[in-house]
Order: C-alpha cells, then structure tokens, then sequence
C-alpha cells in the first residue's frame, strides 16, 4: 500500500511541466510528505477514513469534502490518493490540495501540484495564488516570486488584497523592500494585514524608523491598530531607541485595551522597557502581568542583566524555578549569560550541557561572547571550533572577542578565514574588525575595508561610520576621519566622542573643546567618555584652565560623578604646571585608591622637569602594584643617566636583569605604495637603504645637525639597551645613536616614496625622543612637507617647523 501510494506522489514530482526544482528535491520532498503523515497514529487515521467513508459510490461534493477533510487533518497522502480517483476540472479541489501542502510546510510539493494544475489547463483564480505565494516564501526563491508575480499580474489578481498580501509578505520575507513598496503603493485597496506587512517586514530589515513611519502613515489613513501593529511598532521603537514614541504606544495600547490581557502585548511593552534600560518600568509592567509565561520571565531576566542588576538577574531565575515551577530554557540561559562572571559563566555552561541544550548555535555564541569578555579565549576558541554550522553571528562573535583582548591580528585572520567562507560580513562584523584595522595601524587596509561599506551600502551606518573616524584617527589620518565624521547623518553621543578624541590625540585640542560646544548644541547630552575625551584634549594641548572648567561641571551641570580615568587626566594637566605639591594632594584627596596609571602621570611629569625626587617616589608606587613594568624602569634609569648617577643607573640595571626584563627592540612603520615597511634602529636591511641613509645626511646637514661622539639621549621608554649606559665611557654603538632611531630611517624613506607635497605618515610604537623630535621639527620645515608621527602617546603634526604637541609630550 505504502508503494503504492509512494508512487502516485511520485507522479507529481515528474510532471514535465515543472521547471521550478530539481530531481534532488523532488526525491527529498516526496519522502518528507510520508514523514509527516506518520505523525498521526495508526487509530486516528482509520477514524478518519471511517468518518468520511471513501468510496467510489459517492458524488463530487461528497469526495469534496472527503478531500477537504483530509486535507485539513494534514493526511495529504490519503488526500492524494483520493484526488488521483476525483474529477480535477474543479480549480477547488486543486486549491484544497495546494492549501493542504503549503499548511504542513511542504512547499515544495504544492508548487509542483501548481505547476501541474496549470499544465492541465485548469485556470488558477485570486484563492490559488496567497498559498502559492507562501510556498514560493517558504522555498526562498526570489526568481520563482518573480514568476509568480508576473503571473499574477496577467491575471490581472493584483487587484485582489490578498493576493498583494502574499506578495508584500515574499518580497518583505526576501529583503527586496523596494519591491514590496513597489506592490505596495500600487494595491487599489488596503487592509489591515496589508499595514501590519509593512511594518513588521521593515522592522525585520532591521529600518525601524521606516518601520515607524508606516505605523504613523497608517494611524492618519484612519486603521486602527491591532495587536500584531502595536508589537511590530514596540519593536521598532526600541530599534531606533524612541523612548518618547515607545511610551506614546504604550498609552495608545491601554487606551484601546490591546494590553488587557494580552500577555504577548504586554511582554512587547516590557521587552522595549528593558532595552531602554528604564529597569523600574519594566519591572512596573511585569509585576502587573495577570498571566507570565517563560518569555517574559526571560526578558525580565535579559533586562537585569543588560543593565548590570547582577543580583537581580540571578533572584529573578531563581523565583522563576522555584516559585512559578517553570523550568529554565535555551533562551534563559542566553539572557543570563551577560550578568555571569566568569565563574558563573562556567556553571551556567555546564548547567546547559547537562541539560541537552548543546549545541545550540545561539547559545554558543553568547558563551562566546561571555568567555571573551574575561579574557577566556581559548574557551571561546574550544566553542567556536565545535559548531558545526557556524553562521554569521558566530564568527561575528569570535572576531569580537579577539580584538576586546587585544589580538589584532588574530582577528584579522579569522576575518580573512570569514572571506573565504560562503558567508559575506556584515554592518556587524565591520564594526567589529574596524577597531583592528585601527590598532594594526595599516591605512591601505583600512582604506580597502572603507571601500567595501562603501559598495556593500553600509556607508549610512552610524556605529560604522563612528569605528571609521577612530580607525582613520589611529591610523594618522585626521582628515578623513572628518570626513566620515561629516557623513554621520544621525550623530549620536559616541560619534561626537570618537571625533574629539581623534583631535585630542592629535594635538589639536581647542578644535576638540570647539566640537563639545557643537555637541551640545545639537542637544546630545554628553556622557563620562565624553568629558574623558574631553579632558584628555585639554591635558594634551596644556588647556590647564578649561580642564578644570570641565570637570568640575561634570558633576554639577551633567550629574556625571568624574572616574579614576577623569581624575588621571586632570593629573596630568597638575603636573604639566610642574607644581607637584599640588599634584601629591590632588592624588590623597581622590575618592579612588591611585593606580598604576595615576602614578605614571606623576612620573612623565616629573620626567618632563627633571625632578628625581618626584620621579623616584612615583616610581616606588608603581613598583608596589606592577613589578615588571618596563616603562618605569627604563625611565628613571634614562633620568639618572641624564644626571650622571652611576651608581643608581647600575643598581637600576642589575635589578632588571634580576627580574628578567629585557630590551625591547625600537621599530617604526610607514606605508608606500599600499605596502606597510618596518625599520628599526640602524636598520640596514632595506632594499632602499643606500637611498634612505643619503637622505637622512644630505637632511641632517641641511638642518646643521652634527654627528657627536658625546652622550646621547636614549629612546624613551620600552625600548633602551640598559647594556649600552656604561658609567666609565657611556659610549653607544653607532646603531643607537638618536642620528639612525628608527623614526628617522621611516621618515626619510616616507620623503623618498611619497609624490612631492604629500604628508608623511610614520607610525613608532614608543614614545619619541626629544633628539629626534627636534630634528622631525627642522627637517619639516627644510622639506616644506607635513610629517605625522604617531608615537604610543599621541600623534605629532610636524609642520613648518613647528609640532601640533607644543614641545610637551
């Protein structure tokens, strides 16, 4: 029998009239029809059959409704079978049976029973096509919508509401928008469903705003909304962040008691809420929910976390389990992965694994994303390897988290491995790897990735665009940071800090303090990265009243208490002044225990106005907290070097080798003709070395700059051959001479390879000595050429012989 019936479901999928699919799928399909049917037990089918009593003795409407019956109870092989015996010149009973597939999600069989249905000549009407269409939606075919579409309208069915109902769901379903408004705009009439289409179509493309538009659009046609409009609407609000329209809808939802009730409604409200971050109204709604189900505990849950109520999230699971009996799901655990430290992290992974949740590719990824927030890449790594069928989110994820922790590189990789995948980045993975590109410091890539937002559309995405002006700043182009700065068409708070840290860094400070005016008067209130961006212009550019002018209004005009980072900032502006009796009391009188970095301002600065005195004492603090910092060994060795203190540059000397801390090798960077080249100190390695070191003396004795046999500065820090102070002589190798540093070589090169007129960009990975600071000043000035070193502190904009630093770095 089951042959049997095998067979003659066959016969559809060997219609020669079909050209929609292949052989392949017809093969797959034709088994998934007889999985289904298995669903129902032996008993139910026999009553069935019994109930409508299949015989050959009965007329057409009676084997109608025999059809009708089976094929509402989702028996399609016995309607099948009872459709091969039947009559077929009646478009109802095609109809019945292509209802019947789409219903069990077997599109492909009902797109083949259409196409066999018009190679029999039986003319389709305006109820054959919303269950084609949806097969076609089902299936995913743009092309085979395409078709269909356009037979529809020979038919002359786009008339017909639900018909264009069906077609703005595909279209809307495949991300053709244009299309769907298109249909849209077009449709005679429009109901409800139409509306509800639209909106909730825009909200899936992830365009809010248009999806909010709509809403409004369709409030002043005169439709009233129904509950699915007012939960596509919610979504949007909380996509676009419109706290005021998202309350607007919620008073509209009590007004027309859509929420009474309605606990799919009111878990929309709660969830916009949560995203807002405004906990006490969220938590308003849920505790005047009649009825919760698991979804609203989750996104209660998801809100806790979300805004750092750790102890909350976890009281909350914990009521949910034991109070209300409902058992913990997938989704549970992903909400509550963001609130878990590590340890926590770890027990909600195994909690997960013992209840079969794994693997589930979105919980994998959250524990991806939690793993990578501690730090813990190589369980991000173990997950990520383990996914079978990794999609774009994962490597999303994985990317992230490797550049949160400062592998570059290694995100890099995996973002070529990505390339070479079948998965194509998105606005997602850009933001991401953006801030890679801009620690890797390699303009041409970054350049290369700007091409592609560029010509995949995401050149309008505001986080995008943000991670564009820092990559562009950190690579030493200030002005094309701008630009993307410019293009922002919705600035938001992190636009207008991102532009004033790229000018802070630069030196170029009062652009940066001008910016914040600009900020607030375009009405974005100003955050603590703001003020911190802020700061650090004015401690940059020696701003030292208008630091202080800022933070103190943190507090008192913004509400915005000032963090251990604003208070470093304002350290260093202190000590800029060289008043360090004041700086000692600004750090006893802080509301935080000083860090490393706290003590470090002290320290340049005292390194800034050779006081040894200062200098020592901040680096006994530091010593305290961090017993291999390199910097600060290498600094005050270079200060007593600088005051011919042997004893104390030998004794420092000793106590490194003790500890094991090395010399790091000096290097600098400059990119010609799309290709990044790396010198350091007296590198002769170069192809181009002849040329760069004629250049370098032809410009030395240009600038009147003489090779001396006396001592010399050393780099600064990270980067100084301790093995080279020698007391009796302290004679350097002629590769350590400030005349062969590396900034020197890569810039000479960078004059050599560059068109006439064009600025030079070098990048060096420590601090620059002043030697070769005040030769960088001369030899811009002498080549009439703009020269930017960016350095491991700020970026030096050498012009005309004067450096955008101030000589204070």
């Amino acid at each position: 029998m089951a042959a049997t019936l095998l067979s003659r479901c066959y016969r559809i999928y060997n219609c020669d009239a079909c050209k929609c699919v292949s052989s392949e799928n017809h093969q797959t399909t034709g088994k998934r029809s007889l999985e289904f049917d298995s669903r129902f037990s032996k008993p139910v089918r026999l009553a069935l059959r019994d109930r409508y009593k299949v015989t050959k003795q009965l007329n057409d409407p009676a084997l109608t409704r025999a059809l009708r019956g089976f094929a509402d109870s989702g028996l399609m092989e016995d309607a099948l079978q009872l459709f091969d015996e039947m009559n077929k010149a009646d478009t109802f009973v095609w109809n019945v049976m292509i209802k019947g597939f789409t219903s069990c999600g077997l599109y492909f069989e009902a797109l083949q029973l259409y196409c066999r249905m018009v190679f029999a000549g039986v003319k389709a009407d305006s109820f054959t096509y919303p269950f084609v269409i949806k097969s076609v939606t089902g299936i995913s075919s743009l092309e085979e919508g395409k078709k269909i579409h356009a037979m529809v309208i020979k038919l002359r069915f786009v008339s017909d509401v639900y018909v264009c109902n069906s077609l703005l769901s595909l279209y809307m379903k495949l991300g053709c928008a244009y299309d769907a408004e298109k249909v849209f705009e077009e449709m005679p009439e429009r109901d409800i469903v139409s509306w509800n289409s639209m909106i909730s179509g825009y909200l899936a493309l992830e365009d809010g705003f248009r999806s909010l538009m709509l809403f409004k659009e369709m409030l002043k046609f005169g439709f009233k909304p129904d509950r699915f409009s007012t939960m596509s609407a919610l979504g949007a609000c909380s996509h676009v962040y419109s706290p005021k329209m998202g309350k607007e809808l919620h008073c509209h939802a009590v007004r027309s008691r859509i929420e009474t009730g309605d606990v799919m409604v009111m878990t929309s409200i709660l969830d916009m809420y949560s995203k807002y971050g405004v906990v006490s109204y969220a938590e308003r709604i849920f505790n005047g929910m009649i009825q919760r189900n698991i979804v609203a505990w989750n996104v209660l849950i998801g809100c806790y976390a979300r805004n750092s109520r750790v102890t909350d999230a976890f009281l909350c699971f914990q009521k949910m389990s034991e109070q209300n009996g409902l058992q913990p799901d997938v989704i549970t655990l992903i909400n509550l992965l963001p609130a878990c430290a590590i340890l926590e992290g770890r027990t909600i992974h195994g909690y997960a694994m013992r209840r079969g949740f794994l693997p589930h590719i979105v919980l994998d990824t959250a524990l991806i994303d939690m793993y990578g927030e501690w730090g813990q890449l190589k369980s991000a790594e173990v997950i990520f390897d383990r996914i079978a069928e990794k999609n774009l989110i994962s490597w999303n994820s994985i990317i992230a988290a490797y550049v949160q922790n400062g592998k570059n590189y290694s995100a890099l990789e995996l973002f070529q491995k990505l390339w070479d995948s079948s998965l194509l980045p998105d606005s997602t993975t850009i933001a991401s790897i953006l801030p890679a590109y801009a620690e890797s410091l390699s303009l041409s890539e970054g350049r290369q990735i700007h091409a592609y937002i560029v010509k995949s559309r995401y050149g309008s995405n505001t986080i995008i665009l943000n991670s564009l002006v820092h990559m562009y700043a950190m690579c030493g182009d200030l002005e094309d940071a701008r630009k993307c700065f410019n293009h922002v068409l919705l600035k938001d708070v992190v636009s207008w800090n991102s532009i004033i840290m790229a000018y802070a860094v630069h030196g170029f400070g009062r652009i940066s303090v001008c910016l914040f005016s600009e900020m607030i008067a375009s009405k974005v209130d100003p955050n603590k990265s703001t003020f911190a961006s802020l700061l650090a212009a004015c401690s940059i550019s020696g701003m030292v009243d208008e630091g202080w002018e800022y933070f103190e209004s943190m507090k008192r005009e913004y509400g915005i208490d000032p963090g251990i980072e604003h208070y470093g900032y304002m350290l260093d502006l202190i000590g800029r002044t060289g008043n360090f009796s004041a700086a000692k009391r600004f750090i006893r009188e802080m509301p935080f225990l000083p860090t490393a970095r706290i003590w470090g301002s002290l320290l340049n600065a005292s390194r800034n106005h050779n006081d040894i005195t200062v200098a020592e004492f901040a680096a006994e603090q530091i010593f305290k907290m961090e017993h291999d910092n390199t910097g600060c060994y290498v600094l005050l060795l270079n200060m007593y070097a600088e005051a011919r203190r042997w004893e104390d540059v030998n004794r420092i000397k000793l106590l490194m080798e003790s500890k094991g801390i090395s010399r790091t090798s000096s290097r600098s960077t400059v990119e010609a003709k799309s290709k990044t080249h790396v010198l350091t100190n007296g590198d002769r390695s170069h192809v181009e070395t002849n040329k760069i070191y004629e250049v370098l003396d032809i410009v030395s004795r240009m600038i009147g700059e003489e090779e001396e046999e006396e001592e010399e500065e050393e780099e600064d820090s990270y980067v100084h051959c301790v093995s080279k102070l020698r007391p009796e002589t302290l004679v350097k190798s002629r590769s350590n001479s400030p005349r062969r540093h590396s900034v020197r070589l890569a810039t000479c090169f960078g004059l050599i390879s560059t068109e006439t007129g064009r600025t030079v960009t070098v990048r060096k990975y420590t601090r620059i000595c002043r030697k070769c600071h005040e030769f960088l000043e001369k030899a811009s000035k002498m080549t009439r050429r703009e020269i930017v070193v960016g350095d491991s502190k700020i970026f030096h904009h050498f012009s005309n012989g004067r450096c955008s630093c101030g000589n204070y770095w």
